[in-house]
């Protein structure tokens, strides 16, 4: 089919499923794809045809009853990922060429993906060491917007958005720490789940210095984006289910999430169809506002009032909501950045001058910072986590701008002054952070198109481990404003 790239990850799975597509073949056509229009895009760092081939060969060989749930799927690693005998670079001028690493193992959510079934077709870019919110690594490609080439995707998981945007992929896994899943999804008009912490057993943020980082899932849709969770959460690469540092067992999940985006519906106590009236909280209240300056522009304002009316025709009781202010946060959450960037493992003076500024100064300042001082940033966000759960839970959903800002242009975050590079990314995507410090669970989803045809949309927060509802209702403004079926111009 020529058209493969049109279907949706659900419909792709019950073709295959029906053996009327092979994985070969699906990863046939989107390899082809990814030749021709990546070049223009730099969505992967690294693309591996001959071990994609041969990977679908081997699925393709196995007994139904042995096929996960995501089996033969075309799928990418964020370059920040290992995969066993694959030259990793992280972004970074000081792993590329000779300097890469060429792991003996996989890293586990790696492994995951693949005991699911996907097919990796290569590694999709990231920035350096995973740490800023665009995705314009000096050591190359840049990952440019599928909507308008000179602008941005955004980060970390910039490659990921841009491949499953324009469709290269049917979807796309990445992590989140400060924002890197949802901010380029947002950038690029699509789906991006960060879940809650310890949900995801491989890359739960119970490992991450303040629990920060977590796995998610980027997707064209939102049923697409729910399919990934559930495969990230139902598989261990030894095909046993396990659940180390989850919220529940796995098994719990199955079929929940994707049932909930695809009805626009949650489960009641007693096992039925729910769509209810939900009370939702609307707020443009950052925990960067007493430290920052930040402004919603009016494509952002835009965006929230165009989910806010949605919400509001459905039903929904809808509600302003002041977020108290934050003084502590922005001091707390640079020190426990700057903190976790000092672990990154280079100390070799040459391969330190090969990074670039901003990660330079992040490292530099992160192994300046005393013990005290980290052990009093962690306290002053564990107050903070307590103060915004209490608020967040006195709703079913919390909704946001998604960005501040529409996507910048490529070179607009300033690559010579660190300090000024990392109030520029707070100030475009002020909301994102502060939910991984608390760990809830949160939905980006496209919500309102620009007059020069950017995307722009609205974040969906809930209470730990809301993630049926917020899949619910992001399902519903899907419905409602039909952004899945719009396409970029690299399409």
């Amino acid at each position: 089919m020529d058209s493969l790239h049109e279907l949706t990850a659900v419909r792709l799975r019950e073709l295959l499923r029906a053996g009327e597509l092979t994985p070969t073949e699906v990863a046939d056509h989107y390899l082809a794809r990814i030749a021709r229009a990546d070049p223009d895009l730099g969505a992967f760092v690294t693309v591996t045809p001959r071990e994609a081939r041969a990977r679908s060969a081997e699925l393709e060989r196995e007994r139904p009853g042995a096929r996960g749930p995501l089996w033969g799927l075309p799928s990418g690693d964020k370059d920040l990922w290992m995969r066993a005998g694959v030259p990793a670079g992280f972004g970074s001028r000081a792993f590329a060429g000779a300097d890469a690493v060429v792991p003996p193992v996989s890293d586990e959510i790696v492994d995951v993906l693949d005991a699911a079934g996907t097919v990796s077709l290569g590694r999709t870019t990231a920035p350096e060491l995973g740490f800023p919110a665009y995705t314009e690594p000096l050591a190359g490609p840049v990952a440019r917007n599928p909507w308008n080439l000179g602008l941005g995707a955004g980060g970390s998981s910039g490659g990921a958005a841009v491949a499953v945007a324009a469709g290269l992929l049917p979807f796309a896994p990445g992590s989140d720490g400060g924002g890197s899943v949802r901010i380029p999804a947002a950038a690029c008009g699509i789906v991006g789940v960060k879940p809650s912490r310890g949900l995801v057993p491989a890359g739960s943020g119970q490992e991450s210095l303040g629990g920060l980082v977590v796995n998610g899932p980027l997707a064209r849709t939102t049923q697409d984006a729910a399919l990934l969770l559930e495969g990230m959460l139902s598989w261990t690469h030894d095909g046993r289910v396990a659940h180390p540092l989850t919220l529940r067992a796995p098994s719990a999940h199955a079929g929940e999430y994707l049932a909930a985006a695809r009805r626009g519906e949650v489960a009641g106590s007693g096992g039925e169809d729910v769509q209810g009236r939900f009370r939702v909280a609307v707020t443009t209240d950052s925990a960067w506002d007493d430290f920052y300056e930040i402004v919603t522009s009016p494509e952002a304002a835009a965006a929230l009032d165009a989910g806010v009316a949605t919400l509001t025709g459905l039903g929904h009781d809808v509600e302003d909501l002041s977020l108290e202010p934050e003084p502590t946060y922005g001091p707390a959450f640079r020190t426990l950045w700057m903190a976790g960037a000092s672990a990154v493992p280079l100390d070799d003076p040459d391969r330190l001058d090969r990074l670039e500024p901003l990660t330079r100064w992040l490292i530099g300042r992160g192994r300046q910072v005393p013990a005290r001082a980290l052990a009093e940033a962690l306290r002053a966000l564990t107050a903070f986590e307590r103060r915004l759960v209490a608020q967040v839970t006195r709703y079913d959903v919390v909704v946001t701008p998604a960005l501040a800002m529409t996507p910048r242009p490529v070179g607009w975050f300033d690559p010579e002054d660190p300090e000024r590079n990392f109030t520029q990314q707070c100030q475009y995507t002020p909301w994102t952070s502060m939910l991984n410090v608390a760990g809830l669970p949160a939905v980006t989803v496209p919500t309102h198109q620009t007059a020069d045809g950017l995307p722009m949309g609205v974040q969906l927060i809930g209470g730990p481990g809301a993630e049926t509802t917020l899949l619910a209702l992001a399902a519903q403004l899907e419905d409602r404003l039909h952004w899945a079926d719009r396409h970029p111009p690299v399409w």
